[in-house]
Protein backbone atom coordinates (compact mmCIF):
# COMPACT_ATOMS: atom_id res chain seq x y z
CA UNK A 1 0.00 0.00 0.00
CA UNK A 2 1.35 3.25 -1.21
CA UNK A 3 1.64 6.22 1.97
CA UNK A 4 0.00 9.13 0.23
CA UNK A 5 -0.30 11.13 3.55
CA UNK A 6 1.81 14.28 4.67
CA UNK A 7 2.66 13.16 7.99
CA UNK A 8 4.14 16.22 10.37
CA UNK A 9 3.53 15.12 14.03
CA UNK A 10 3.81 11.85 15.84
CA UNK A 11 1.94 11.46 19.05
CA UNK A 12 3.15 8.18 21.20
CA UNK A 13 1.05 6.14 23.59
CA UNK A 14 3.86 5.45 26.64
CA UNK A 15 2.90 2.32 28.79
CA UNK A 16 4.13 -0.91 26.48
CA UNK A 17 5.12 1.16 23.43
CA UNK A 18 7.64 3.20 24.75
CA UNK A 19 8.07 1.36 28.19
CA UNK A 20 7.79 -1.67 29.72
CA UNK A 21 5.62 -0.88 32.65
CA UNK A 22 3.00 -3.36 31.49
CA UNK A 23 4.65 -6.20 32.80
CA UNK A 24 4.35 -4.34 36.10
CA UNK A 25 0.33 -3.99 35.61
CA UNK A 26 0.58 -7.65 34.78
CA UNK A 27 2.65 -8.27 38.02
CA UNK A 28 0.54 -6.11 40.88
CA UNK A 29 -2.50 -7.28 39.46
CA UNK A 30 -1.38 -11.16 39.67
CA UNK A 31 -0.16 -10.49 43.24
CA UNK A 32 -4.02 -8.70 44.32
CA UNK A 33 -5.64 -11.47 42.80
CA UNK A 34 -3.91 -13.88 44.23
CA UNK A 35 -5.15 -12.33 47.81
CA UNK A 36 -8.13 -13.23 47.48
CA UNK A 37 -7.73 -16.56 45.71
CA UNK A 38 -8.37 -15.92 42.26
CA UNK A 39 -5.86 -17.30 39.47
CA UNK A 40 -3.29 -14.79 37.87
CA UNK A 41 -3.95 -12.10 34.79
CA UNK A 42 -3.99 -13.63 31.81
CA UNK A 43 -3.66 -11.95 28.10
CA UNK A 44 -7.26 -12.41 27.39
CA UNK A 45 -8.27 -9.79 30.08
CA UNK A 46 -5.16 -7.80 29.93
CA UNK A 47 -5.52 -6.81 26.54
CA UNK A 48 -8.73 -5.14 27.54
CA UNK A 49 -7.03 -3.14 30.03
CA UNK A 50 -4.32 -1.64 28.19
CA UNK A 51 -4.41 1.75 27.59
CA UNK A 52 -7.71 2.47 30.01
CA UNK A 53 -7.82 4.68 32.39
CA UNK A 54 -7.04 2.67 36.09
CA UNK A 55 -10.29 3.39 37.10
CA UNK A 56 -12.44 1.60 34.17
CA UNK A 57 -9.42 -0.92 34.18
CA UNK A 58 -9.79 -2.07 37.59
CA UNK A 59 -14.04 -2.05 36.89
CA UNK A 60 -12.58 -4.65 34.15
CA UNK A 61 -11.15 -6.90 36.58
CA UNK A 62 -13.33 -6.86 39.32
CA UNK A 63 -16.48 -7.93 36.56
CA UNK A 64 -14.40 -10.95 35.38
CA UNK A 65 -12.55 -12.21 38.61
CA UNK A 66 -15.80 -11.72 40.72
CA UNK A 67 -13.76 -9.97 43.40
CA UNK A 68 -16.23 -8.57 46.14
CA UNK A 69 -18.48 -6.05 45.87
CA UNK A 70 -17.27 -3.57 48.25
CA UNK A 71 -13.68 -3.66 46.84
CA UNK A 72 -14.00 -0.39 44.56
CA UNK A 73 -11.57 0.41 41.55
CA UNK A 74 -10.63 3.57 43.46
CA UNK A 75 -9.52 0.69 46.18
CA UNK A 76 -7.87 -1.15 43.93
CA UNK A 77 -5.56 1.87 42.63
CA UNK A 78 -4.38 2.33 46.24
CA UNK A 79 -3.51 -1.02 47.02
CA UNK A 80 -1.76 -1.80 43.73
CA UNK A 81 0.10 1.96 43.69
CA UNK A 82 2.16 0.64 47.13
CA UNK A 83 3.77 -2.06 45.04
CA UNK A 84 3.96 -0.11 42.30
CA UNK A 85 6.08 2.49 44.18
CA UNK A 86 8.53 -0.32 44.43
CA UNK A 87 8.76 -1.49 40.92
CA UNK A 88 7.73 1.66 38.30
CA UNK A 89 11.00 3.09 38.87
CA UNK A 90 13.11 0.01 37.17
CA UNK A 91 11.08 0.15 33.82
CA UNK A 92 13.40 0.40 30.80
CA UNK A 93 12.78 1.67 26.89
CA UNK A 94 11.18 -0.95 24.63
CA UNK A 95 13.15 -2.43 21.87
CA UNK A 96 13.69 0.70 19.07
CA UNK A 97 11.39 2.99 21.36
CA UNK A 98 14.27 5.68 22.27
CA UNK A 99 15.86 5.65 19.16
CA UNK A 100 12.84 6.41 17.66
CA UNK A 101 11.75 9.84 19.31
CA UNK A 102 15.34 10.77 19.06
CA UNK A 103 15.49 10.29 15.52
CA UNK A 104 12.15 12.21 15.23
CA UNK A 105 13.01 14.87 17.52
CA UNK A 106 16.26 15.49 15.35
CA UNK A 107 14.24 15.50 12.25
CA UNK A 108 11.88 18.51 13.46
CA UNK A 109 8.92 16.51 13.93
CA UNK A 110 6.32 17.33 16.28
CA UNK A 111 6.34 14.97 19.20
CA UNK A 112 3.53 14.29 21.58
CA UNK A 113 2.95 11.91 24.54
CA UNK A 114 -0.38 10.97 25.08
CA UNK A 115 -1.15 8.48 28.11
CA UNK A 116 -4.13 7.07 30.22
CA UNK A 117 -1.69 7.05 33.25
CA UNK A 118 -2.33 9.75 36.08
CA UNK A 119 0.12 12.84 36.15
CA UNK A 120 1.69 11.00 39.82
CA UNK A 121 1.79 7.19 37.76
CA UNK A 122 3.38 9.17 34.66
CA UNK A 123 6.18 10.93 37.46
CA UNK A 124 6.21 7.59 38.88
CA UNK A 125 7.19 5.58 36.15
CA UNK A 126 9.44 8.05 34.49
CA UNK A 127 11.28 9.37 37.50
CA UNK A 128 14.57 7.50 36.30
CA UNK A 129 14.06 8.37 33.00
CA UNK A 130 13.29 12.81 33.04
CA UNK A 131 16.14 13.42 30.42
CA UNK A 132 14.51 10.69 27.94
CA UNK A 133 10.62 12.06 28.56
CA UNK A 134 11.97 15.81 28.37
CA UNK A 135 12.14 15.48 24.97
CA UNK A 136 8.66 16.19 24.16
CA UNK A 137 8.88 19.18 26.04
CA UNK A 138 5.36 20.49 27.30
CA UNK A 139 3.24 17.88 25.45
CA UNK A 140 3.07 15.45 27.79
CA UNK A 141 -1.31 14.66 28.12
CA UNK A 142 -2.08 12.56 30.90
CA UNK A 143 -5.53 10.32 32.27
CA UNK A 144 -5.98 14.02 34.11
CA UNK A 145 -6.03 16.55 31.04
CA UNK A 146 -9.06 14.86 30.04
CA UNK A 147 -13.06 14.81 31.24
CA UNK A 148 -14.18 11.94 33.03
CA UNK A 149 -15.08 9.12 30.67
CA UNK A 150 -13.07 10.97 27.90
CA UNK A 151 -10.16 8.44 28.23
CA UNK A 152 -9.21 6.47 25.25
CA UNK A 153 -10.75 4.64 23.16
CA UNK A 154 -12.42 8.24 23.07
CA UNK A 155 -10.23 10.26 20.78
CA UNK A 156 -9.70 13.36 22.97
CA UNK A 157 -6.42 12.60 24.83
CA UNK A 158 -4.65 12.40 20.96
CA UNK A 159 -7.09 15.56 19.82
CA UNK A 160 -5.62 17.28 23.53
CA UNK A 161 -1.77 16.23 22.62
CA UNK A 162 -2.30 17.79 19.46
CA UNK A 163 -3.79 20.87 20.81
CA UNK A 164 -0.45 21.83 22.82
CA UNK A 165 1.54 21.09 19.88
CA UNK A 166 -0.67 23.85 18.29
CA UNK A 167 -0.81 26.02 21.10
CA UNK A 168 2.83 26.21 20.95
CA UNK A 169 3.07 26.75 17.00
CA UNK A 170 0.47 29.31 17.25
CA UNK A 171 2.78 31.39 19.31
CA UNK A 172 5.71 30.62 17.33
CA UNK A 173 3.87 31.81 14.35
CA UNK A 174 4.15 28.52 13.14
CA UNK A 175 0.52 26.79 10.94
CA UNK A 176 -1.06 24.06 13.12
CA UNK A 177 -0.73 20.03 12.18
CA UNK A 178 -4.22 18.51 11.49
CA UNK A 179 -5.09 15.54 12.99
CA UNK A 180 -4.86 14.08 9.54
CA UNK A 181 -1.01 15.08 9.15
CA UNK A 182 -0.60 12.78 12.59
CA UNK A 183 0.87 9.41 12.91
CA UNK A 184 -0.52 7.72 16.59
CA UNK A 185 1.89 5.34 18.28
CA UNK A 186 -0.09 2.73 20.01
CA UNK A 187 0.07 -0.52 21.44
CA UNK A 188 -3.33 -1.05 23.16
CA UNK A 189 -6.60 -1.67 21.19
CA UNK A 190 -8.80 1.13 22.98
CA UNK A 191 -5.64 3.63 22.31
CA UNK A 192 -5.53 2.48 18.34
CA UNK A 193 -9.61 2.90 18.38
CA UNK A 194 -9.12 6.33 19.81
CA UNK A 195 -6.23 7.28 17.32
CA UNK A 196 -8.14 6.13 14.42
CA UNK A 197 -11.21 7.89 15.54
CA UNK A 198 -9.20 11.10 16.02
CA UNK A 199 -8.94 10.72 12.42
CA UNK A 200 -4.88 9.60 12.55
CA UNK A 201 -3.04 6.88 11.17
CA UNK A 202 -1.69 4.91 13.54
CA UNK A 203 0.94 2.76 13.84
CA UNK A 204 -0.11 -0.80 15.93
CA UNK A 205 2.86 -2.61 18.03
CA UNK A 206 0.54 -4.84 19.67
CA UNK A 207 2.23 -7.11 22.67
CA UNK A 208 2.44 -10.91 20.75
CA UNK A 209 0.58 -12.47 23.75
CA UNK A 210 -2.18 -9.85 23.22
CA UNK A 211 -2.45 -10.76 19.79
CA UNK A 212 -2.92 -14.72 20.18
CA UNK A 213 -5.77 -14.55 22.36
CA UNK A 214 -7.73 -11.64 20.28
CA UNK A 215 -10.58 -12.42 17.42
CA UNK A 216 -9.14 -11.50 14.40
CA UNK A 217 -12.16 -9.03 14.01
CA UNK A 218 -10.49 -6.74 16.75
CA UNK A 219 -7.12 -6.79 14.53
CA UNK A 220 -9.43 -5.47 11.46
CA UNK A 221 -10.25 -2.29 12.57
CA UNK A 222 -7.11 -0.78 10.72
CA UNK A 223 -8.74 -1.72 7.57
CA UNK A 224 -8.79 -4.40 5.10
CA UNK A 225 -5.54 -2.59 3.34
CA UNK A 226 -4.54 -0.85 5.85
CA UNK A 227 -6.90 2.29 5.32
CA UNK A 228 -6.38 3.82 9.05
CA UNK A 229 -3.35 1.73 10.45
CA UNK A 230 -0.36 -0.74 10.20
CA UNK A 231 0.69 -3.26 12.69
CA UNK A 232 4.02 -4.09 13.33
CA UNK A 233 5.63 -6.77 15.99
CA UNK A 234 7.85 -3.77 17.18
CA UNK A 235 9.35 -0.12 16.61
CA UNK A 236 12.12 -1.67 15.22
CA UNK A 237 10.29 -2.24 12.35
CA UNK A 238 9.17 0.96 12.00
CA UNK A 239 9.99 1.64 7.84
CA UNK A 240 10.85 5.58 8.47
CA UNK A 241 10.93 6.14 4.70
CA UNK A 242 7.87 4.68 4.35
CA UNK A 243 5.86 7.09 6.00
CA UNK A 244 7.78 10.20 5.00
CA UNK A 245 9.78 10.27 8.29
CA UNK A 246 13.12 11.50 6.93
Amino acid sequence: MTFDKQIKACLFDMDGLLINSEDVYTTVYTELLQKYGKPALTWDVKYKLQGRAGVDAAQIVIDHYGLPKDLTPQMILDINYKRQLELFPHCKFMPGALELVKYLKSKNFAIGLATSSSKKTFKLKTENLKEEFSLFGKHVITADDVPPGKSKPQPDIYLTCLKSINDERILKGEPEISIEECLVFEDGRPGVVAGITAGAYVIWVPDKRAVAVMDPQELAIIGKNNEYGVILGSLEELNKEHFGLQ
